[in-house]
């Protein structure tokens, strides 16, 4: 096999998107994996030991994308996984027709993925009425997990 054979078309550090964890560790405000999607935990509710021997935790989470609930119940023992939501803020440079935003980070970079968010209702709307042409500064909170960012909060800076 010569070198011309093998080709790496892109790296990777081999990191996952999520992390097991056992099912009874998990706190309300925490994350999980419910059903394929990264939600955030609204109540915990843990029954008691059955015949079988397992506490089991119900979750009820929303999904913190959509925004839509989603239940699951996990033996507290039994291990599930959660994503890793990294959070981080960026400044509006350009938005497009279509929604699509041009954000920069204090160390310049520029990043050009984003969409204006869609849920909830308007919410896209208010951000660009806010940043008014570029007549202000706005600042957005763009939440990163298992491959899908969104923006989840936006701040008027002064100048």
């Amino acid at each position: 096999m010569s070198d011309d054979d093998y080709v790496i078309e892109t790296t990777d550090a081999g990191a996952s998107d999520t992390i097991p964890m056992e099912a009874g560790c998990i706190k309300k405000g925490g994350f999980m994996m419910i059903k394929g999607r990264p939600c955030k935990v609204l109540t915990i509710s843990v029954s008691k030991t059955g015949k079988h021997g397992h506490a089991k935790c119900n979750f009820l989470a929303t999904d913190i994308f959509t925004g839509k609930k989603l239940e699951d119940m996990v033996p507290s023992s039994h291990g599930t996984t959660v994503p890793i939501v990294v959070k981080s803020d960026w400044e509006i440079i350009d938005i497009q027709d279509d929604g699509e935003l041009t954000l920069m980070d204090e160390g310049g970079n520029q990043k050009v993925d984003v969409n204006l968010p869609s849920i909830p209702a308007g919410y896209g709307e208010e951000i660009r009425e806010a940043w008014n042409e570029g007549e202000n500064t706005i600042m957005v909170s763009v939440q990163a997990a298992v491959g899908e960012e969104a923006i989840v909060g936006y701040k008027k800076v002064d100048p």
